[in-house]
């Protein structure tokens, strides 16, 4: 795969693994359900029905966005910690927006899982998704927090 196509297709899986993270977050959805679901029916294709329509998803690099949903999976609570470590005081994960906690968590398993990422790649990638999202004030928030992460992470 020749790299324009493929740090697209990253950059589709991040997306779609943020959106899968939240889901699954919100409906409990079982981890092997929700990848099937996505694999099926969200990575890849054209989706057009009640829930999704009009929504295209890029090809994803689909073996990507299982390692970033099962990682977060697998390493919630280490992820957890190492984010809330570097909330300002008196901030908890549980007071941040749902869609900007998977934006983190995903973000931060990267950072500390993924060496093969280069750190300013997963950064950059993570703010861009965070303004598929929020603002600018909200995606600054991201640069700092995964900033912080890969300080200590791959320093």
């Amino acid at each position: 795969m020749n790299t324009p196509a493929r740090s697209q297709a990253r950059s589709t899986a991040r997306l779609a693994a943020v959106q899968a993270l939240y889901q699954q977050q919100m409906e409990g959805t079982a981890l092997n359900k929700l990848l099937d679901e996505f694999h099926q029916h969200r990575l890849g294709r054209e989706v057009d029905d009640e829930d999704h329509e009009g929504e295209v998803y890029a090809d994803a690099e689909v073996e990507f966005f299982d390692d970033i949903v099962r990682g977060v999976d697998a390493r919630r609570d280490e992820i957890d910690e190492i984010l809330t470590a570097r909330l300002a005081q008196g901030w908890t994960l549980m007071r941040l927006d749902k869609t900007m906690l998977q934006i983190l968590r995903a973000g931060a398993y990267e950072l500390i899982a993924r060496a093969d990422v280069p750190r300013a790649s997963a950064i950059t990638e993570y703010v861009d998704v965070a303004k598929a999202f929020f603002d600018d004030r909200e995606a600054k928030f991201v640069n700092g927090i995964l900033d912080a992460v890969a300080k200590e992470a791959r320093d």
